[in-house]
């Protein structure tokens, strides 16, 4: 089968959608299909379109649409879709109702689509291969954050709050991740450089982002919203614990009892919960290790592969004729 891929960023992108585009075009090029990643639509005969953000790939989900009227269309919703609400995110309703199928990347985005659109709506959660960890450096505790600075990442928030921290502590915030303003840019430069407890490092290669992951004691999450973000997924793959805002994207993935949660916005509680995992403070950090063990599991790849694998049945059967060979 031809399946083509839109998203908002281009496909070597390490901003969240391209990270995710490259992964679904991977599988469901191990799955047999001829797969193409696009930002606009430009034409092609395709027997399936799969758009990731309904309301930046809403130009060539309708340039399909008009072009392929009987192919289906499947709307991948992300965070900045979902929330806070659909309606307020700029998605169409009317168009995310000509979706064959919509995906969602955690359970509680369900929550977000209209009722009458849920029947044909699919959680499918984002993998990650293990990845191998490091040994961590003992002369500090390195917290990673890995956010590109975005308003809604809140991108300041850890670096107010580890400001907050007693003078014992040996926290050590790693950040990488790229700017798309210029203020903000210099804003991180000055805190790189006057706060002895953070470190921005900039963009850097998807490797080596993931290996200051590996080598870390902590992610930090402090995000206004999350769709199910890749960074959950991959600290989850490599066994490092998650501290996060309290947003549903972040339950959908780590469940209501996770422990490493504070309040958006909440300078002062994401500072208690630093201190509290860095000293093992009532067996904190402990438990986050035990409970990200435990959720290991549900970002394997053979269970996302899977995933998709059913959803191109439900939209395509077998014994439908398409062009693409399989």
């Amino acid at each position: 089968m031809r399946i083509l891929v839109a998203g908002p960023v281009p496909e070597a992108s390490d901003y969240g959608n391209g990270v995710t585009a490259r992964r679904w075009a991977h599988l469901l090029r191990d799955l047999g299909h001829d797969v193409r990643v696009v930002q606009d639509y430009d034409g092609g005969r395709y027997d399936l379109l799969i758009a990731l953000h309904a309301r930046k790939s809403e130009a060539a989900i309708r340039a399909f649409a008009a072009e392929r009227p009987d192919a289906p269309i499947v709307i991948a919703l992300t965070g900045t879709d979902l929330y806070p609400d659909l309606v307020t995110g700029g998605v169409d309703l009317k168009l995310l109702e000509r979706a064959a199928r919509i995906v969602v990347l955690q359970p509680r985005g369900v929550r977000q689509v209209p009722l009458a659109l849920r029947s044909r709506t699919r959680v499918i959660t984002q993998s990650m291969p293990p990845i191998s960890g490091a040994t961590p450096s003992e002369d500090r505790f390195e917290v990673a954050f890995l956010a590109h600075a975005r308003p809604v990442k809140d991108p300041l928030r850890l670096s107010e709050a580890v400001r907050k921290l007693p003078s014992s502590s040996r926290i050590a915030v790693t950040h990488v991740g790229g700017v798309r303003e210029d203020d903000i840019g210099d804003r991180l430069r000055a805190e790189s450089t006057e706060n002895p407890r953070y470190s921005w490092l900039g963009p850097l290669p998807r490797p080596e982002a993931l290996a200051v992951l590996a080598r870390s004691r902590l992610l930090v999450l402090t995000s206004l919203h999350e769709g199910g973000a890749n960074v959950v997924t991959e600290a989850l793959a490599a066994g490092v614990p998650i501290v996060s805002t309290h947003i549903p994207g972040s339950v959908g993935l780590l469940g209501e009892d996770y422990a490493g949660y504070f309040p958006v916005g909440d300078t002062d509680a994401l500072a208690d919960v630093l201190d509290a995992a860095e000293h093992d403070r009532d067996g904190l950090y402990t438990r986050l290790r035990w409970q990200c063990a435990a959720r290991r599991a549900s970002v394997d790849p053979e269970r996302e592969t899977e995933s998709w694998e059913r959803l191109l049945a439900e939209v395509v059967p077998a014994n439908a004729g398409y062009e693409g060979v399989r």
